[in-house]
């Protein structure tokens, strides 16, 4: 393939990925993440993946992305808005903003599928693969490597443009494209993030203990949420936002278009009794297609009685 076709196909794959509501794509080469795999191995033998033992399977898999798509040559990059319009009231108790509408999965891989499509109605039979959050891969990474943004002190990808309240996914597949340049590192002397976590998650720049993160203990973890955290929770009962709600860069972050994503009156009018007396059939109800049904019913429940008993 000529540099030109390469060229073309690449733009084409950008206009039509814009079309389908990404707000950014960058592309990069399919290859070993050799700057990641120590830094991984590091994180990992420190235990600050904390109970999510997943984090310790599939090691090669989530630094060579050939070993997800055989022959891989490149690694699409693409980041879903998901930052609201409005806010839910957080005079009670909180949930991450991601979490407001339709669970992020089932919205953004048909998404995927019809990019994946496109590209194969505009060059022929290819083998790729679509990922959301559904696989070993090192998402901020590819990210990063394909110019989408850099990896801020609180771990999370950010953009000069929109801030880091989106959804990261890919495409991987056996099509060499035209790549992108990483981008620089804009977080400079700020440590906003880092002096505003209540449990000190962000040890140092760039390095989070999951083990001590709020959004682990209200998803993640499956055990009793260990005492030396009460009264750091700041009312969080799924997920947190306080490293990006402080983040400077999060200023410029603009409100999505994706329905989907737009709470529903159930969850919008919940006050702080309502949730204290949520029965099984009322969460199964309001939170049937919620990224909430990850954690579930009795998890939910568990971290309220934590905050209820500070």
């Amino acid at each position: 393939m000529t540099t030109t076709e390469k060229d073309r196909i690449t733009n084409a794959i950008k206009s039509e990925s814009n079309r389908l509501g990404f707000i950014s794509c960058g592309i990069s080469k399919a290859e070993f993440l050799e700057e990641e795999a120590e830094r991984l191995e590091n994180w990992l033998k420190r235990g600050m993946h904390g109970k999510m033992s997943y984090m310790e399977r599939n090691f090669d898999k989530r630094l060579d992305p050939t070993l997800l798509v055989e022959g891989a040559k490149s690694v699409i990059s693409l980041s879903y808005n998901y930052y609201p319009q409005t806010t839910i009231d957080n005079s009670h108790f909180k949930i991450s903003k991601y979490a407001y509408g339709k669970d992020y999965h089932f919205v953004i891989k048909e998404k995927l599928k019809n990019l994946l499509e496109f590209i194969r109605d505009e060059v022929g039979d290819i083998h790729g693969r679509v990922f959301v959050d559904s696989a070993p891969i090192l998402e901020r990474a590819w990210a990063k490597k394909s110019g989408l943004g850099w990896i801020g002190k609180n771990s999370n990808l950010v953009s000069k443009k929109i801030g880091s309240y989106f959804f990261l996914c890919e495409i991987i597949l056996d099509l060499e494209l035209t790549y992108d340049h990483q981008d620089f590192d804009h977080c400079g002397t700020c440590t906003a993030c880092i002096d505003a976590c209540p449990t000190e998650a962000i040890e140092q720049p760039h390095v989070v203990n999951g083990s001590k993160c709020i959004s682990y203990h209200t998803i993640e973890l499956k055990e009793n949420i260990p005492n030396e955290f009460k009264g750091k929770f700041d009312d969080w009962i799924f997920g947190c936002d306080i490293c990006q709600d402080v983040c400077p860069w999060n200023r410029f972050s603009k409100s999505h278009n994706e329905p989907l994503f737009n709470p529903d009156d159930n969850l919008r009018l919940m006050d702080k009794s309502d949730w204290l007396e949520m029965t099984k059939e009322t969460f199964d109800k309001v939170f049937q297609k919620s990224p909430l049904k990850r954690a579930g019913f009795h998890a939910i429940k568990r971290n309220i009685e934590f905050l209820k008993k500070v």
